[in-house]
């Protein structure tokens, strides 16, 4: 199974490397848990007991390496919302049947949706979510005091600038210190797990010499709990389900998609490639056993993956060392991690909001000045001052937007022959000039699909107005033909032949071929009139014309025109030799 093979080949260096990874990842999610939680109208250690349950189940039954789930700030107005309107006990509820959704998502494969999810919404959101992490970690930073968080980016950023003669300089000195820690460490000592360090080394240097000078883990949420999260089974009915299941959806909804985005930042971000089916049934599992201990949703956490991945992290292992070491911390250590400053996570954040922001990337889709550039940049922007729902939904429809329009383009209906002569039209077939005045040739080049029949309808209704004999329709270039195409096509056919007119086409490719057989096209245009090259299309086409035009037309243009001219042979005879090449082609 997918799980197996995330754990095969792991050596006691790997081992090590999540077992760092995982302490690491563990204290930012202690009081990232917390905040959440609290954030979210419940208790604090509801947030805990989401951190350690989720991360364990998500990192054991989830399709990634890497990912760490847990509460996230992209759940907090949705859950907030359901409190006030539901109850805690509700809320309990609304998560269990969001991964019972999951678990179904997955099941039905869902997860491989994720696939057709732009890389301009990929890493608009990315960059957005960057953006929200590091600009999140000013008021430790500076040990800014009396912020009120807010709903809005641009309202905590007015906030910031309220609150700035707060600053405390303890909490920046303690923030630079780990900021130095980060930069030099990987020059001195490579071996040493940087993140760790980086968030030991200040909280020693606070502790011992300016202690209860700045903010810490203890005085900011009332210290760890140390005790154990007790089962519960919230009382399910009937009618609660009734009135639950739109919260329900919506936190489901949420899940998948921050959860897959997570899978695919951290693909990104290692160059490996998760199950997006398998996270779905991991992330509904851990969904639906969190509330039993109390917890709230949870979903992939992008930060906290993304430290992950930075911490060294090699295998799920990660996850479990991660869950494991706040449980004990929750147990045993809680005093200890109360003394942590705020502001020495400040720069540890701020470092991997910056790495994995793809600043690169961001600025390369951005030159392209076309379609992508604004999905992507209306994706960022909606991330930062909106929220991550609205962000994805409109990035997604403006990427579907530019697609059709794209597309709508890449239609190409030509008279006569193509810039270059296909392989089915020899040069003896090639048109001279100008059409024959009885006999039309378009080539068709592209999709007809929704987004172009208006083009093509436009283009081939001036044909009917000519009133020519025979509409030749070169269709070896039309790689598929939807609904809308179809019904414009019959709507040509029809009116072609009711003006007197014949149709042919010619080089029909597999799909356009099977829609034209189930929507009873086939049969209106008549199968001894579907040709697989132009040369027999072409050579139908005359036999039919020679008779009661030809004869009196002095263009010639095509071949067979010409050889009427010849004394020694009678248009009875060019006809019936033609006719024998058109019927050796049908058969």
């Amino acid at each position: 199974m997918f799980y197996d093979e995330r754990f095969r080949g792991l050596t006691r260096r790997d081992i090590r490397k999540d077992f760092i990874a995982g302490i690491t990842v563990g204290i930012v999610a202690i009081p990232l848990g917390m905040a959440f939680a609290i954030a979210s109208g419940v208790n604090p250690e509801y947030g805990l007991y989401t951190t350690i349950i989720a991360g364990i189940l998500v990192a054991l039954f989830g399709g990634s390496r890497f990912q760490i789930a847990g509460p996230t700030g992209a759940f907090i107005p949705i859950l907030l919302a359901v409190v006030l309107q539901y109850g805690y006990e509700n809320l309990l509820i609304a998560g269990m049947l969001a991964g019972i959704l999951l678990i179904f998502m997955g099941i039905f494969k869902i997860g491989g949706l994720i696939k057709f999810i732009p890389r301009s919404v990929t890493i608009g959101f990315t960059a957005g979510i960057g953006v929200i992490i590091f600009t999140g970690q000013i008021e430790n930073f500076f040990g800014l005091e009396n912020v009120e968080k807010k709903t809005y980016f641009h309202e905590n950023m007015l906030e910031l600038a309220r609150q700035a003669h707060t600053f405390n300089f303890y909490s920046i000195l303690t923030a630079i210190i780990g900021l130095a820690c980060i930069i030099i460490i990987p020059r001195i000592a490579p071996k040493v797990p940087l993140l760790l360090a980086a968030l030991i080394v200040p909280t020693v240097i606070a502790m011992i010499f300016y202690p209860n000078k700045l903010e810490t883990i203890g005085t900011a949420y009332g210290g760890i709990p140390n005790s154990l999260p007790a089962f519960q089974f919230p009382e399910i009915t009937l009618d609660k389900i009734m009135l639950l299941w739109k919260p329900a959806f919506v936190i489901a909804f949420l899940g998948v998609i921050e959860s897959l985005l997570s899978a695919v930042v951290a693909d990104g971000m290692t160059g490996k490639r998760h199950n997006s089916n398998r996270e779905l049934i991991g992330q509904g599992i851990a969904n639906v056993v969190t509330p039993l201990f109390g917890g709230i949703p949870a979903t992939g956490a992008i930060a906290r993956t993304a430290t992950n991945i930075k911490s060294g992290a090699r295998s799920p292992l990660s996850g479990v060392f991660q869950g494991v070491f706040v449980f004990i911390t929750l147990l045993l250590f809680a005093p200890y991690a109360a003394y942590i400053p705020l502001a020495s996570m400040a720069p540890i954040l701020m470092i991997v909001a910056w790495n994995m922001s793809e600043r690169k990337q961001f600025w390369q889709i951005l030159k392209l000045k076309k379609g992508d550039s604004l999905v992507l940049i209306v994706t960022f922007l909606l991330t930062v001052f909106v929220n991550l729902t609205v962000a994805v939904e409109i990035g997604l429809l403006l990427a579907m937007l530019s697609f059709i329009i794209r597309m709508s383009r890449s239609l190409d209906i030509e008279k006569m022959i193509p810039k270059q002569p296909a392989q089915d039209m020899p040069q003896d077939y090639i048109i001279a000039n100008q059409n024959c005045s009885q006999f039309d040739i378009y080539t068709i080049e592209g999709p007809l699909f929704f987004g172009t029949a208006a083009k093509f309808e436009q283009t081939l209704n001036r044909v009917i107005y000519r009133k020519p004999k025979i509409l030749l329709l070169r269709m070896d270039r039309v790689p598929f033909i939807d609904a809308t195409g179809e019904n414009n096509l019959a709507t040509l056919v029809h009116n072609f032949q009711k003006s007197g007119g014949i149709i042919l086409v010619s080089g029909i490719s597999e799909q356009p071929f099977t829609i034209l057989k189930s929507s009873g096209l086939y049969e209106k245009i008549g199968s001894e009139r579907i040709f697989k090259t132009t040369e027999e299309a072409i050579a139908y086409g005359t036999v039919l014309l020679q008779d009661h035009l030809c004869k009196s037309c002095m263009q010639k243009k095509f071949t067979q025109c010409r050889a009427f001219q010849n004394v020694k042979q009678s248009p009875q005879l060019i006809a019936e030799k033609v006719t024998k090449r058109v019927e050796t082609y049908q058969n």
